[in-house]
């Protein structure tokens, strides 16, 4: 694991798949994409005509000495904001993009979806770009006939399938592209964020089988801005901040330190249109704190203690199912400050976000606290939890006023305390927690059976 920032053309070892398990399917080595930003059109010209001794342009960095390795069925989410330099990574790896420094290595049949469309030549229908398709990643037509009834079912457009694909709405893009990319039983599949343009249904639909194909062995590059699909779908995440790798580590720590990053931007520009905000943090607006807890604020209220307690009171770190649990937090200000807002929720053990609440949500509002007094808040509620290892991550906010001013994060601590669920035997939890349901039947009669006509003779 590392949390630490990482560093020369594209190679590919085409056609020859990785052998063994633990093999590297995607080798990233230092690689950089830059590019040339001209102020003005005419000095890309002049560039162009004394570029050898003089220079018009200003470097830009889309992807800046970023170095890391996926290995066969293993899932890398990459996150980050915007302009972050995400989709140029991909298509790097994808091999539709050059990069400036370093050597990409990738061993295997890549499946790409980047651009919504791209691949697909709007002028053709979608049955002749499936087969054009087919023939870019290298499968004879015939191949791809065999193949096509399952990927029209998968995809699910109806008729559409013979109409030209301009006609397409982004869905119906999704998609095709989607069942054309698993349909060819790719090594490397690149997925960037084209499923969100999906409906539900069939954004489940592609989860499920990406699951399927990363059980048969296929790596997958992921890129997307719902945290909890990175979480539960991947085993590693990759957060890219300006184009530079800020930290290659398991998803779910990946995924919490780039919403920390988020909450830091949004806390510092509280700070600057709010100065009685300006008090620094006690040890920084982000850090990474002992055990791997995450944790970040403005400073100015602080989480003191967080404690899970059994149905009399004690302090436990085991619980059984059906039993009622406390979590009990001490909070204090260190300035005076109104409109706070404590929230808790549980997390299991790949950092999936289960259930949760806080004291705005639930209508309880606590009183103004002055500098150095303190508040517990104390969140019960029935273990109906499968047997398993869970965290719990509190956020202490100052809620914005009327005017939506003030809202900032003042603490923030993920994983800040721990508790394992020992399963009922008479009671077996199926999914991730059990949810009381109202059952009722009724037997019904079967139907009359029809009078059988003797035999004739």
């Amino acid at each position: 694991m590392s949390c630490e920032p990482a560093g020369s053309g594209r190679a590919a070892a085409g056609g020859a798949p990785a052998t063994g398990t633990g093999d590297a399917v995607i080798s990233v080595e230092r690689v950089s994409k830059r590019y040339q930003i001209y102020a003005k059109p005419r000095d890309r010209l002049k560039q162009a005509l004394v570029g050898r001794w003089r220079t018009y342009y200003s470097p830009f960095y889309a992807v800046r000495d970023v170095s890391f390795e996926v290995r066969r069925g293993e899932a890398v989410g990459i996150v980050g904001r915007n302009g972050s330099g995400k989709s140029t990574l991909l298509q790097m790896i994808a091999g539709t993009l050059a990069p400036t420094e370093g050597r990409v290595v990738v061993r295997g049949r890549v499946a790409a979806l980047l651009e919504l469309g791209s691949g697909f030549d709007p002028e053709f229908t979608g049955r002749e770009n499936v087969l054009l398709n087919g023939a870019i990643l290298g499968l004879s037509r015939r191949e791809m006939l065999e193949r096509f009834d399952d990927i029209a079912a998968f995809a699910d457009i109806g008729a559409f399938i013979d109409q030209p694909v301009k006609h397409y709405s982004s869905g119906m893009y999704a998609r095709l592209a989607f069942a054309v990319a698993v349909s060819v039983r790719p090594d490397v599949l690149i997925v960037d964020e084209i499923l969100a343009v999906g409906d539900l249904a069939f954004q489940q639909k592609c989860v499920a089988k990406m699951r399927t194909l990363l059980d048969s062995g296929v790596s997958l590059l992921y890129v997307s801005h719902a945290p909890d699909a990175v979480k539960s779908l991947c085993q590693k995440g990759l957060f890219l901040r300006e184009g530079r790798t800020v930290c290659f580590a398991p998803a779910a720590e990946a995924v919490d330190r780039y919403i920390s990053s988020l909450r830091s931007a949004v806390n510092e520009e509280a700070r600057r249109l709010q100065p009685e905000l300006a008090e620094p943090a006690p040890e920084g607006p982000e850090q990474l704190s002992e055990g791997g807890k995450i944790r970040y604020g403005s400073g100015q209220a602080t989480i003191e203690a967080v404690r899970v307690l059994d149905a009399e009171g004690r302090s436990t770190e085991v619980l059984t199912f059906g039993e009622s649990v406390t979590v009990e937090v001490l909070v204090r200000a260190r300035v005076a400050l109104a409109n706070l807002d404590v929230h808790f929720h549980v997390r299991d053990s790949v950092g999936v976000d289960l259930f949760g609440t806080g004291t705005a949500d639930e209508q309880c509002w606590l009183p103004r606290l002055e500098a150095g007094a303190g508040a517990v808040v104390r969140f019960r509620f029935l273990n109906n939890l499968r047997s398993g290892a869970y965290g719990v991550t509190v956020t202490l906010t100052r809620l914005p006023d009327r005017a939506d001013a003030g809202g900032i994060t003042l603490d923030h601590i993920s994983g800040a305390a721990a508790f394992q669920v020992i399963g009922e035997p008479m009671r077996p939890v199926m999914y991730k927690f059990h949810q009381p349901v109202e059952l009722s039947f009724e037997a019904l009669p079967g139907p009359a059976r029809a009078a059988v006509a003797p035999a004739a003779g």
